[in-house]
């Protein structure tokens, strides 16, 4: 039953995820084709546009990190599993729900959430891959993760809550708005960045080997 259930889980997780992945696209998709600000030359499009970006690079990158630790690792399912991409669906949906200027302040905190969530999902998953032998070569050079290693994602956490906040006492919808699109902007492509080099690693390793 384990190697059934190892063998299955992520197909399963996979076949899941691109459901709710292409539902967050079709909802993504609709509010680009119903928003008339967008079609205009004006400083609101151009900031609309980049949040539009940030959030399909965000549902890029949930895709990513699920596809690669599937293929990557083999672990023991629990019936969390299963569960983990409802609930990154319904951010996902809420997120798109609060796409637009004046909705700043809880994006940027959905966002915030949304990047905590797959933290902890990440590492759920990775803590019991390390307890199955299938991935012992991997592990045997990987050291346990200590909260050292969850500061940089504590302070992506953090950045994007900030943000969000000042966003909604102050009200601006002009240059710190700006910048806070460019900075989620450049966590979630740094993010894709780093998935694609452990990947590569992974698969030079497991040549050599």
């Amino acid at each position: 039953m384990r190697e059934r259930a190892k063998s299955q889980m992520p197909m399963v997780l996979l076949t899941l995820l691109s459901i709710i992945q292409a539902l967050a696209l079709e909802l993504l998709w609709v509010h680009v084709t119903e928003t008339s600000l967008l079609m205009q030359f004006s400083w609101s499009s151009a900031l609309s546009w980049i949040q539009i970006a940030v959030t399909l690079f965000g549902i890029m990158l949930i895709w990513l990190l699920y596809s690669s630790m599937t293929m990557r690792f083999s672990w023991v399912p629990s019936p969390a599993d299963s569960l983990v991409p409802f609930g990154i669906g319904i951010l996902e949906f809420t997120l798109i729900a609060a796409l637009g200027l004046e909705h700043l302040m809880p994006w940027f905190l959905i966002l915030a959430v949304i990047f905590a969530a797959m933290t902890i999902a990440m590492h759920s998953i990775l803590r019991r891959a390390r307890q199955d032998d299938d991935n012992r070569l991997f592990f045997a050079t990987t050291t346990p993760a200590t909260w050292r290693d969850f500061y940089p994602s504590i302070a992506v956490v953090t950045v994007l809550s900030a943000l969000g906040i000042l966003l909604g006492v102050t009200g601006d919808q002009r240059y710190l708005a700006l910048t806070g699109l460019i900075v989620a902007g450049s966590i979630h492509l740094h993010q894709i960045y780093l998935n694609h080099g452990r990947w590569r690693e992974a698969m030079a390793a497991h040549t050599n080997n």
